[in-house]
């Protein structure tokens, strides 16, 4: 029986070398490239603000959906703080339903270009 252990086991090594080898390779292969660094574009944003201005553009306006409410300043907000609150929003971690929506149909670049631009400082 002792040599029967030792004879599986001379057997199993070439075996487990391809298998360790081949699920490193996978595992490497598999790996998810670095993540980027997404820089925002106030250019870019200038020109996707589309859906943000129509509330946010406006001095001291007042919204009545869902319940009436001063809708807020963004301009001058830091930019991580404006992405912050877009991933929220998205998440669904914040609840207004129009925010909601706008943040669905942005993707992480389109975040950061429009919190560059809002950002940015106004002459």
């Amino acid at each position: 029986m002792h040599f029967l252990i030792q004879v599986s086991r001379l057997a199993m090594k070439p075996v487990a070398k391809i298998l360790t080898i081949g699920a490193l390779s996978l595992g490497f292969v598999a790996l998810p490239a670095q993540a980027s660094t997404i820089v925002g574009s106030a250019e870019a944003g200038a020109k996707k603000n589309s859906m943000c201005i129509g509330c946010h553009g406006i001095p001291e306006y007042k919204t009545a959906f869902p319940v009436l409410y001063r809708v807020p300043k963004i301009a001058g907000q830091s930019e991580a703080y404006m992405v912050s609150a877009l991933k929220a929003y998205k998440s669904g971690e914040r609840s207004h339903p129009s925010m909601k929506a706008v943040s669905a149909s942005l993707s992480d670049q389109d975040m950061a270009d429009l919190a560059a631009f809002y950002a940015k400082p106004r002459k």
